[in-house]
């Protein structure tokens, strides 16, 4: 069972008197050498010196590693021994570790029995069961970029970019088992989201602000994990995988605000996508609102419209309430914006077909909507 607050309330008492014993005591001869280790440990414990196992997989788990990994065996560190526990494949984790010679574990690690103090789980993706957070005597610490409860789940990034959240920030919490991301918080720390803020460029911050903030954690675990405060219901919000389906464009239901943070949000993994005739477009190079001003005024453009705006070389495309840019699109291949306005926009147009309508027209895919969905299921 994972170390509770009651235990960790004796432990703490336990070292103070320990401590006071050993700065009034003076010790003869090498008798009693075990009592004198146990204090010399015990009154050593403001400079902790952890044995650590850390599980990670990604870019973000790598900041935390690195940082741990310049802890290790110097005078002014806190990490006594680290070692690694990482998936399947070539990951970053593993690079890293292989790098800077740390030993490895496959998952699920064996030989855990007596071997670390504690254990450090940052973006691994695996629930870990209870029978091996048992093995740690102060459990297991994880680093989540977000201000829990809000985003529970596998990706709280792109879900703070993608709901215009305004502020986030990185909880240090204990790994309970059988549920994700719902162990009482040890430590935290907020972060303002600036503004046109990417989900690449939000990751790096809170990856660099998670690694500082552990090994803060670690400095002083036993009194973090006294004052823990456990995790409330409200406000608990949950951060789903990133799928492919969200990429789908919804012209007449998403704002322009809307599918600029769909664009922060997961443009530099997922392409955007619409159709065209009946096909399917990538839209890149999201250029943002456009102001458009249509030649015949007393036409409506309804959601889907495209318009070329030759001055800034943009794919101009009618949303819910307004006009946004992409200055590509990948079709069969990569093309500008004047492109494909050439070579099928204008084309098409000339021929003055009864299609002529959806020859200009983006269209939404149907069932594409999942973004939407998400949004009202995203409450916990």
């Amino acid at each position: 069972m994972w170390t509770s607050a009651k235990t960790i309330r004796a432990s703490v008492e336990s070292l103070k008197r320990c401590q006071r014993c050993c700065m009034g005591t003076v010790w003869r001869g090498d008798t009693d050498r075990g009592q004198r280790q146990l204090c010399r440990v015990l009154s050593s414990a403001s400079k902790p010196k952890w044995r650590l196992l850390f599980f990670g997989t990604d870019h973000f788990a790598v900041e935390s590693l690195k940082l741990l990994t310049s802890c290790r065996g110097t005078s002014e560190g806190i990490v006594e021994t680290l070692e690694v526990v990482t998936l399947a494949g070539d990951v970053p984790v593993k690079r890293f570790a292989q790098e800077n010679h740390l030993p490895l574990h496959s998952w699920p690690p064996d030989d855990v029995n007596g071997r670390f103090d504690v254990g450090v789980v940052v973006s691994f993706g695996c629930l870990l069961p209870e029978r091996l957070i048992s093995k740690f005597p102060y459990g297991i610490l994880n680093v989540h970029p977000s201000l829990l409860p809000r985003w529970r789940g596998p990706a709280p990034i792109f879900h703070t970019i993608l709901h215009g959240d305004s502020v986030t920030g990185v909880s240090i919490i204990q790994i309970r088992p059988h549920r994700f991301d719902v162990g009482p918080i040890l430590n935290q720390q907020f972060y303002q989201v600036p503004e046109n803020c990417t989900a690449d460029e939000l990751g790096g911050t809170l990856a660099t602000m998670g690694a500082h903030l552990l090994i803060n954690t670690l400095m002083s675990l036993s009194e973090r994990m006294e004052n823990q405060r456990e995790q409330g219901q409200t406000g608990a919000t949950f951060a789903p995988k990133i799928k492919m389906s969200m990429s789908w464009i919804v012209w007449e239901e998403q704002t322009c605000d809307q599918i600029d943070r769909l664009y922060r949000a997961v443009g530099s993994r997922i392409p955007l996508r619409t159709m065209w005739m009946g096909r399917t477009i990538k839209l890149l190079d999201f250029a943002g609102k456009c102001h458009v001003s249509l030649s015949d005024q007393r036409r409506n453009p309804i959601p889907g419209s495209v318009s070329f705006q030759k001055e800034s070389n943009t794919l101009a495309v009618c949303c819910k309430d307004g006009w946004v840019g992409f200055r590509s699109v990948l079709l069969n291949k990569r093309l500008t914006a004047a492109d494909f306005y050439n070579g099928y926009l204008h084309q098409t147009r000339q021929k003055n077909t009864p299609c002529e309508t959806a020859e200009g027209q983006f269209f939404s895919k149907k069932g594409g909507i999942e973004v939407h969905q998400m949004r009202k299921n995203s409450k916990l």
